[in-house]
């Protein structure tokens, strides 16, 4: 059980990573630091609006109008950290 709880850990970890790119790549692209009409720009975007999308939405829905900053990455990656948290201090040293 506790490698499957370790597995959970490292795609918690690898999602948290791509949350972070995700977002530094929109202001790449809100600053016109790079060219969405270059076709990896483009399908990097797409990959990342792919994997994060589902999670930011409904946060984005939840969370008020802030005035064009998007604090939807942030609460998402405080989200699993609290869900790592949880896993690392009460879940994992009871499992065996």
């Amino acid at each position: 059980m506790r490698a499957i709880l370790d597995i959970v850990l490292i795609v918690l970890n690898l999602y948290t990573w791509i949350v972070i790119l995700g977002a530094i790549l929109s202001w790449l692209v809100a600053f016109g630091v790079v060219n969405m009409r270059n076709d990896l720009v483009r399908s990097a975007w797409n990959l990342f609006l792919a994997l994060t999308e589902p999670f930011l939405r409904p946060i984005r829905n939840f969370l008020p109008s802030t005035g064009g900053i998007d604090l939807s990455p942030i609460v998402l990656l405080l989200g699993i950290m609290l869900v790592e948290r949880i896993i690392v201090y009460y879940v994992y040293p009871y499992v065996f």
